[in-house]
């Protein structure tokens, strides 16, 4: 027999029962098992698979709203880096703001901003401007970015990889596992150049990730440095 305190509670609060899941099933089962085993109760496993799709559109809500609220933070965060990439007053500081502030921004353990040149990356006016400019020859940028093969080249480019040389990265080499890769087009009659992002997690960029929030901000990045190169 029920105890009376607690046949009174749930005579009193009915709904309790209703809203746990656990007791509900428990109830149905015994239900079921009253009934005997030439029985087939359809009613029951009509709920059953009603309770498995509600969990599933309740994970697939869960998800959804996850993604959403990753979206949202990724996008402010891309905002905050474009601004601050927009303060400095000189192609130098503008540079070392690059490695400091955006790159602290956008989460990213190195920046490196290669640019083609037909000039010689030993002058001394390149070299004063710090390790994030690697000045390459022409042809370069569409090199790294095939890896070699004939493939089309994307405007953002995002994969896991182990640097082969210490060319672009410098001392960062051995430890960077993944990167982002925007191509960089400064206009007609100049030689392209790239944007390089490294990240030490080997799962910060992926083939799988979407690239539309990196693309704005090359979009934004290739503009300012219209400014800086004419």
């Amino acid at each position: 027999m029920i105890e009376q305190d607690l046949r009174d509670r749930i005579i009193a609060e009915p709904e309790t029962i209703l809203e746990d899941r656990d007791l509900m099933a428990a109830l149905i089962g015994a239900n079921e098992r009253a009934m005997g085993s030439n029985i087939v109760d359809l009613r029951g496993i009509a709920m059953e698979r009603l309770e498995n799709r509600l969990d599933r559109l309740e994970d697939t809500h869960r998800t959804v709203i996850a993604a959403a609220y990753e979206n949202l933070a990724g996008t402010n965060q891309v905002h905050r880096a474009i601004l601050q990439m927009l303060d400095p007053l000189s192609f130098e500081d503008f540079l070392k703001n690059l490695s400091t502030d955006v790159a602290a921004t956008l989460r990213v353990d190195c920046i490196r901003l290669v640019l083609e040149s037909v000039q010689d990356a030993e002058d001394p006016a390149l070299r004063k401007l710090g390790e994030v400019l690697f000045v390459a020859e022409p042809g370069f940028v569409g090199e790294y970015l095939s890896g070699g093969r004939n493939v089309p080249l994307r405007p953002v480019t995002l994969r896991q990889t182990i640097p082969s040389s210490d060319m672009i990265y410098g001392d960062s080499a051995g430890w960077i596992r993944s990167e982002a890769l925007l191509k960089l087009d400064f206009g007609k009659g100049r030689l392209p150049g790239m944007l390089v992002l490294g990240a030490e997690d080997p799962h910060q960029f992926k083939p799988t990730h979407g690239t539309d929030l990196l693309a704005f901000f090359a979009g934004v990045f290739e503009r300012t440095m219209r400014r800086w190169l004419s």
